[in-house]
């Protein structure tokens, strides 16, 4: 295994990778994170809240090996990072009503175009956050939007980026979502589809509507076979312990079943899924942990999902648990490079690292 760092400086905060995405075109590999201030003073996060956010994207060109980093070239709402409010003490109101708000999508999306990349954002996670998309041609150089994404009546949507495009058809594409829950609480996981290249959305399915604890930031798969496989970050409200549970779909996602518990413990708070299906037939799932012995693990399936092996500790070295949010993507040589971010100590800067790893 060889860890890098993509993207470090004392006196910051850079986190939570999986709040937006990756993408890569061989070797050529695009992420984002929040960048912010650190503060000993923040919390479960050590995040100075009375300071804005903003979103940061990095490429790599050689494979994860080294990355140079920008302000993400989008618009975002209200001139704040995309994905960030719970974290920024600073009244902004309704996405509609911020500077840069979303418009209504007036183009068509080619879901097969080879350099074509979305990305999803949001405004919150509880109560009436609202949920918008961006998208490209050009890998990620340029974004165009923020547009807006359709509510489906319900009380609050916090989007991720988790997209399954159909493998035929350019003009149909499935969204992994998360919505709030009836009392306005996060979360619970749910499926659209646009047929008609974003013209409109229709809500396939819940895969769980009404969760016992708190459940979002899937991260999806389609297996050869055309079975969909949803990882789904999940916490108990009463402990606030995490795990992680594999949802299957057969029939396009309009029902889904439990498959397997990959990861039965991810620590306090729990962290999100990071799950890959490998050239090699395998799947693998990478995630943080936030306990004793803190930093990003890993399991692999030989069979689909139905039984996994024994957890693989990529790094444990972490300060503390204020670590994590993975993204991942498989390289041409087979090696993984999976992004998060860390800390040293637990007073020390967030940063964001990557790890090239052939599991």
């Amino acid at each position: 295994m060889k860890h890098v760092t993509v993207y470090r400086k004392p006196g910051e905060y850079a986190g939570w990778p999986a709040n937006y995405g990756i993408w890569n075109w061989g070797n050529e590999i695009v992420t984002g994170f929040t960048l912010g201030s650190h503060s000993c003073e923040g919390g479960f996060h050590y995040r100075d809240k009375d300071r804005p956010f903003i979103t940061m994207q990095s490429r790599s060109r050689d494979g994860g090996l080294t990355w140079e980093t920008l302000e993400a070239p989008l618009n975002a709402p209200g001139d704040v990072a995309i994905c960030a409010d719970e974290h920024m003490n600073i009244d902004l109101g309704p996405v509609h009503r911020r500077s840069n708000p979303p418009k209504a999508f007036d183009r068509h999306i080619d879901f097969s175009k080879p350099d074509f990349a979305i990305l999803m954002g949001r405004t919150g996670i509880r109560g009436s956050c609202e949920s918008y998309f961006y998208t490209t041609n050009d890998r990620c150089r340029t974004w165009q939007g923020p547009y807006s994404f359709p509510m489906f009546d319900l009380g609050g949507i916090a989007a991720r980026t988790d997209i399954i495009p159909d493998a035929v058809d350019g003009k149909k594409c499935m969204f992994f979502l998360t919505a709030t829950k009836v009392d306005g609480d996060q979360g619970r996981v749910f499926c659209v589809e646009t047929r008609d290249a974003g013209q409109s959305f229709q809500l396939v399915s819940w895969l769980r509507e009404f969760p016992e604890g708190i459940e979002n930031m899937p991260s999806t798969v389609r297996l050869p076979s055309g079975r969909l496989l949803t990882a789904i970050r999940c916490r108990s409200e009463i402990e606030s312990k995490g795990w992680i549970d594999l949802m299957y779909s057969d029939d396009n996602g309009t029902n889904w079943g439990l498959l397997s518990k990959p990861v039965t413990g991810t620590g306090s708070a729990g962290n999100p899924p990071a799950m890959l299906y490998l050239s090699d037939g395998r799947l693998c799932l990478i995630y943080g942990y936030r306990d004793k012995g803190a930093g990003i693990r890993s399991v692999v399936s030989e069979d689909d999902g139905k039984s996994w092996g024994e957890e693989i500790i990529i790094r444990d070295d972490a300060g503390n648990h204020d670590i994590g949010y993975p993204r991942a993507v498989e390289r041409p040589d087979g090696k993984i490079v999976v992004v998060y971010y860390y800390n040293d100590t637990a007073d020390s800067e967030r940063y964001i690292a990557a790890t090239i790893w052939k599991p």
